[in-house]
């Protein structure tokens, strides 16, 4: 935790100012330097990291405590599952189609010979049936695009888009509603965290951006919820994003998010909507609690009969998973 951040700065050592690329490797390299680490008494110092927060890890923290703790801040390794493997497969896929395809070629071609282009894209491997329904998907959406005259819109603006923002948390105080067990707190203090992720795909119509989620899990209706926040937290980290990294990605600063959606190939499900100011209001309440939990240093387990056992690769340390719980 010795390290400092390297800042973006508009002018290397030699006086020569930075380029949009050299604005943006900056920018990127210097998310490394910012752990899950709690650094609160480098608060008033911008040259030191205070709190890094992903999607993925603030939804670990949501799932359990405890896994957050284990994961994050004890940073102890977890076996790679099925499930882990499969999503990194198909996501591989799936930015590589979007690289491949010829908007230009594709236009030229019938409706059966879309088809088999797509399908021509997917790599025949363990996960070829999955690859086949976003094959028909692909094609499908393709062919409607095309009769409406809006093939300039197919492809996403971004594909698998690296975003790196700071915002600034309240002391609140903050009250949840139901989803969120009506739980009451107040932050000590005010803090600025760092916020990143990777952005699946972003696309745009009508000027605006639609933030589009891919995932290769089963589709249950309860997860709707879920969803949503998840999207608005890409909606934070686009509309915070400097404009270094909003302009590797395509973007501008007045490029606002408008819809997102999100796609589950293995339900043949997809969904998309207007963005709700609901959904990030719940965001900023699970950062807001996850920065209390660091504050009270308290990470506590929660505990899912049999599904803890299934999924969580921290089932065998976890307090919560002794042999005495299941009796």
């Amino acid at each position: 935790m010795g390290n400092k951040r390297a800042r973006t700065t508009s002018r290397l050592c030699g006086g020569r100012r930075m380029n949009i690329d050299e604005k943006y490797t900056a920018r990127i390299d210097s998310m490394n330097d910012f752990t899950y680490d709690w650094k609160p008494e480098n608060y008033d110092d911008p040259s030191e990291p205070i709190l890094k927060i992903t999607k993925s890890s603030l939804g670990t923290y949501k799932w359990c405590p405890k896994k957050y703790q284990f994961n994050y801040i004890e940073r102890r390794p977890q076996d790679q599952t099925e499930a882990m493997r499969k999503g990194t497969v198909l996501h591989n896929h799936r930015e590589d189609f979007f690289n491949t395809f010829d908007v230009k070629k594709a236009e030229n071609m019938n409706n059966s010979e879309i088809l088999e282009y797509c399908t021509g894209l997917m790599p025949v491997d363990d996960y070829y049936d999955i690859s086949l329904t976003v094959a028909s998907f692909e094609a499908q959406r393709f062919i409607e695009a095309k009769a409406e005259e809006k093939t300039h819109e197919y492809l996403p603006i971004v594909n698998e888009g690296k975003f790196d923002a700071e915002i600034t948390i309240p002391i609140g105080p903050y009250k949840g509603d139901a989803s969120l067990n009506y739980e009451e707190f107040t932050l000590q203090r005010e803090y600025k965290i760092h916020i990143q992720g990777i952005i699946d795909r972003i696309f745009i119509e009508d000027g605006g951006l639609i933030p589009f989620e891919f995932k290769t899990g089963g589709w249950k209706d309860n997860k709707a919820s879920e969803m949503r926040q998840e999207m608005a937290f890409y909606q934070l980290l686009i509309e915070n994003s400097p404009p270094e990294v909003l302009a590797k990605n395509g973007l501008t600063p007045e490029m606002k998010v408008t819809h997102w959606g999100w796609y589950y190939p293995a339900a043949n499900y997809v969904f998309a909507e207007k963005a709700a100011k609901r959904s990030m209001t719940s965001v900023m309440f699970r950062i807001a609690k996850l920065i209390y939990a660091y504050e009270q240093s308290k990470f506590e387990e929660k505990f899912y009969a049999p599904m803890c056992g299934q999924w969580c690769s921290y089932f065998g340390i976890c307090p919560a998973a002794q042999e005495d719980t299941w009796l």
